[in-house]
């Protein structure tokens, strides 16, 4: 049996429904929440609910369990969720009860520039929890993904919300800032296929899209597909994440939280080949993946989401 943790969110749900439609036996844990669980529709998958916190709850979740997909994080939470506590403890906790339960495999998607050293907290933390599924002797694969994209992500979903609902856009400096966006469905493909592939154990792998993008380049890509034109005004890193404090506090679901903006203070990018020479196909191009933006009615989408109280 598999385990996925953070199976509720964006990668988690696409993970799901590939190994679920591979035959995998898939259960996901859940944290307890008044919440109902945004679980991919269609698909047979067990549920077990427990906090990273809970070793005990977490001990009962690995039972049967062989191999762990770990993508819980709390980044896209904002003033909601606490990185220290989901992506550094909650992964150390994960990764004791893991030990004790003898899971065979330990996959964990992390992210490009991942550092316990790093001045941004969210690499920090990414950082600390490789460093602790690195020493638990269990074998791992550990994937430092570029930024994700595809039908409910956290960018282009998120901008296209957005610039449908305001007539600004603010841009993080004059986005000059370097992304290898990458298509969901490549990173499960990877996923998938390092499960059986006893060379990828304990080995950590950068992927990345087949192309560069500076964060304007991408930002105009996206504008043109949905056929909107909002001004975009440049604004440096320290006042773009005042101004995410602010905008989270007068919108119910923001779609951005400070550590989004921390993204881009430096370029996010990785080499082009990885993904090609070690799982044998190429990544999909950004500008051939964008059909999830196309024929909606994103200013009544935004308004559907940002302000639906939890």
């Amino acid at each position: 049996m598999i385990l996925v943790t953070g199976g509720t969110g964006f990668l988690g749900r696409a993970l799901i429904r590939q190994l679920a439609g591979t035959g995998q036996t898939v259960r996901t844990l859940i944290r307890p929440s008044p919440r109902t669980p945004a679980l991919p529709r269609g698909v047979a998958v067990e549920v077990a609910v427990a906090a990273l916190n809970d070793e005990r709850g977490l001990r009962a979740a690995l039972r049967g369990v062989d191999v762990i997909y770990h993508l819980a994080g709390a980044e896209h939470e904002g003033p909601r969720g606490s990185i220290l506590e989901t992506d550094a403890r909650g992964t150390a906790n994960l990764v004791r009860a893991a030990g004790q339960a003898r899971i065979k495999r330990f996959f964990y998607v992390s992210h490009l520039g991942a550092d316990r050293a790093s001045f941004y907290p969210v690499l920090k933390m990414k950082g600390v929890a490789e460093e602790h599924i690195r020493k638990s002797g269990i074998p791992y694969t550990i994937f430092r993904s570029a930024l994700l994209y595809g039908p409910e992500d956290h960018f282009t979903t998120s901008i296209a919300r957005l610039a449908a609902l305001y007539p600004v856009l603010f841009m993080p400096g004059q986005g000059e800032g370097i992304i290898q966006p990458l298509w969901v469905e490549d990173l499960v493909t990877c996923l998938l296929w390092s499960l059986d592939n006893p060379e990828m154990e304990n080995q950590t792998y950068e992927v990345g899209g087949a192309e560069y993008f500076s964060f304007r380049q991408a930002l105009e890509i996206i504008l043109s597909v949905i056929h909107k034109k909002p001004f975009i005004v440049p604004l440096g890193l320290p006042y773009l994440r005042n101004l995410t404090v602010a905008m989270q506090s007068l919108i119910p679901n923001f779609p951005f939280s400070t550590f989004w903006v921390d993204y881009f203070g430096y370029n996010r990018n990785c080499p082009t080949d990885t993904i090609s020479r070690v799982f044998g196909f190429i990544p999909a191009r950004f500008t051939y993946r964008l059909e999830h933006l196309k024929a909606i009615d994103w200013r009544k989408d935004a308004l559907k989401t940002f302000y639906k109280r939890p």
